[in-house]
């Protein structure tokens, strides 16, 4: 057998191209508006958010998200907020450690001393100091207690903030995709969940608000619970004037409800375990309200209060702006 010739170069191998342009996720939100050729705005305009079956967020490989992760957040969060109560209860236990201790001692010089009258004199002054050792024990297993139930319910709140803030939306009409964390420092998330009427008409009562809030960094996240788009009318048919009216506030309508919930039954689960922890009625119209640092400032049944939002929170610009971000109000 004869060898053949190896050949001097290697032989080139044709791949395809990669895949670099993939389709969009089929359960992806769709905020559709009526426009006219100026590109304005006009009533009847709709938005809503789709519900297709589809995966969440955190199925996605790369993108596991556990439970256990919100909660370390959170306790880190919760010392952050509260530095001096670890402190505060290490020396609790310290205390009591202390006094249960001289109780023990006192104990093991008082029962001698009950059975040697000899040594009867000095029975008063040991059960006193035993009473206060005891009276110590009780103060500061309170004090310990106290601050345990609060620690707990810190992370608690601030382990479903850290889910919420997990939660995507959509910014814009066929914008990107992000996670509610990606607003903290940047707006005040205002989510209005209720039906479609009850959406449309939380629409309207913000309009007379709208550079107000807009001025104070506010943004509306609108999830109608019952599957129906709701109405929102950005702008009418005017002439003149009117129309350049009309025209600015349909844009400033459009920025202030420019968010769209993606992946709706996680928004869904989400609201509906909030609505039993408060004890509301699970088809109850309600709004929450965050901090511009992404922590929960309020929440009720009803009408977002848009007057009380303009009256308490202060404007994003300005010689005031960061310094009161954590203290902006209550509603």
């Amino acid at each position: 057998m004869v060898p053949r010739p190896i050949p001097s170069s290697p032989a080139t191998v044709s791949l395809p191209a990669p895949l670099l342009l993939l389709p969009p996720i089929s359960g992806k939100p769709s905020a559709s508006f009526s426009l006219s050729s100026s590109g304005i705005a006009r009533r009847g305009a709709r938005c809503s958010a789709a519900n297709k079956p589809s995966p969440p967020p955190s199925a996605a490989p790369g993108n596991e998200v556990s439970g256990g992760s919100s909660s370390s957040m959170a306790k880190i969060r919760s010392e952050v907020l509260s530095p001096f109560r670890s402190v505060r209860m290490f020396f609790y236990l310290a205390f009591m450690a202390s006094a249960g201790l001289g109780s023990l001692i006192a104990l093991t010089q008082l029962l001698p001393a009950l059975g040697n009258p000899a040594r009867a004199a000095g029975v008063a002054e040991t059960l006193k100091g035993l009473g206060i050792d005891v009276a110590a024990v009780a103060v500061f297993a309170f004090l310990y207690s106290r601050d345990r139930k609060a620690s707990d319910a810190q992370v608690a709140r601030l382990t479903r903030e850290e889910n919420l803030s997990r939660l995507k939306l959509r910014v814009g009409d066929g914008g990107r995709v992000v996670p509610l964390s990606e607003l903290r420092g940047s707006a005040r998330l205002v989510i209005v969940a209720g039906p479609a009427e009850f959406v449309a008409e939380s629409f309207r009562r913000s309009r007379p608000f709208l550079r107000d809030l807009m001025e104070r960094g506010v943004l509306v996240l609108p999830f109608p619970t019952d599957g129906n788009a709701p109405a929102l009318e950005f702008g009418e048919e005017g002439d003149g004037e009117a129309e350049a009216e009309d025209e600015e506030v349909a844009g400033k309508s459009r920025r202030l409800w420019q968010l769209t919930p993606v992946y709706t039954s996680e928004w869904a689960k989400w609201l509906a375990e909030q609505k039993k922890m408060a004890n509301v009625r699970p088809d109850s119209p309600v709004y929450l309200s965050l901090r511009m640092d992404g922590r929960v400032r309020g929440s009720g049944v009803g009408y977002p209060p848009w007057q009380a939002f303009v009256a308490q929170l202060p404007q994003v610009k300005g010689m005031w702006s960061g310094l009161f971000d954590g203290m902006d109000g209550r509603v």
